[in-house]
């Protein structure tokens, strides 16, 4: 998606600048902490910049992109999974078609599912082809300073994505006591020597401390590199993360409406304790408005927004080792008669 700020006056030189590559950022992190209101951040803040978005969702139905901010035809997304698994010609033929645009992008920011290991898609633009086109700026991982912990739902995922980043947020501050945000940053700290570390509320950081920080060094992964190459020149690159990890995700979608009292009951007393995450749109009979559901851990929001077409109940449940014909079966009981 491009984002189109307003233009400024800039003299025609006639004069074709050297070009570094196009920077890129990579904003990860965990289920629920706090990514694509980032983005919408950064859309809405960027000022002079075109940036340009890329969104991968884990999952069948395309959540965060109908929450981004001026979502335009030419969204690029890539879906269907987690794109840090199997590093195929996706990822570089999404990057080719923002490079091919006629208009000039200067940023390119792209949003990985909560359950990533962003090392293999970092290293994607640190190996050609895409090592002479683009630039790789940093890695920022948004940490749920709340629901976070060292042994955060025993997950690969979790882990590496701190220990990959450059930029650390310690998201939602406000919802923690300010010792469990020290002790927090005290063991990231541990786990990932130099990086920057930020903290934040509902993702709102100043741009300048993200974007354009030159922090990506690619050197020190040139063994992971090496074994990525080699993986990828044998066509058997993957990633076993979601299978240690256990991670899935449960879709279900409806053109009845839910009964409001049935779907809080559930969320009571029956939501199993393996889902980590939902998120997703919700129709309540006749009640005209629609309801963006967010669930990360026991806490939840229901926010409101008009339906851009016909209501429509659209929800993804991730987790892990999910039961999802029993989901789905309680979610249908859900609805209205």
């Amino acid at each position: 998606m491009i984002q189109s700020p307003v233009q400024q006056a800039v003299p025609q030189t006639g004069l074709k600048l050297p070009k570094r590559g196009l920077p890129v950022t990579i904003i990860t992190g965990f289920l629920g902490s706090g990514k694509t209101t980032l983005l919408n951040h950064i859309l809405q803040d960027c000022q002079d910049l075109k940036v340009a978005v890329l969104v991968n969702e884990f999952g069948d139905i395309d959540i965060d992109s109908q929450l981004l901010v001026s979502v335009e035809e030419d969204m690029v997304q890539l879906s269907n999974g987690c794109i840090c698994c199997t590093i195929n010609d996706d990822l570089v033929e999404a990057v080719y078609s923002i490079l091919e645009r006629n208009e000039k992008v200067d940023h390119l920011v792209i949003e990985t599912t909560g359950v990533a290991d962003p090392l293999p898609i970092a290293l994607t633009f640190a190996m050609p082809p895409l090592r002479n086109l683009t630039q790789l700026d940093s890695i920022v991982t948004l940490v749920d300073a709340e629901a976070f912990s060292p042994q955060h739902f025993e997950s690969e995922a979790a882990l590496n994505q701190v220990s990959y980043a450059d930029i650390i947020m310690l998201n939602k501050t406000d919802l923690a006591a300010p010792q469990q945000v020290d002790a927090l940053e005290a063991w990231v700290r541990e786990q990932k020597w130099g990086a920057r570390i930020l903290r934040s509320q509902n993702s709102n950081i100043p741009l300048p401390l993200i974007l354009d920080t030159n922090l990506f060094q690619p050197e020190r992964y040139a063994a992971e590199a090496k074994t990525m190459t080699k993986a990828t020149h044998d066509h058997h690159h993957h990633s076993n993360h979601l299978v240690n990890d256990g991670f899935i995700s449960v879709a279900f979608e409806s053109d009845r409406p839910f009964d409001l009292d049935k779907f809080q009951d559930w969320l009571a007393d029956d939501l199993s304790e393996n889902v980590f995450r939902a998120k997703g749109f919700l129709w309540f009979g006749t009640v005209a408005p629609r309801y963006i559901f967010q669930l990360s851990g026991k806490r939840y929001t229901l926010d409101t927004d008009q339906w851009p077409a016909a209501p429509k109940t659209q929800l993804v449940l991730i987790g892990r080792e999910l039961d999802a014909p029993k989901l789905q079966h309680q979610l249908r009981g859900c609805l209205t008669s």
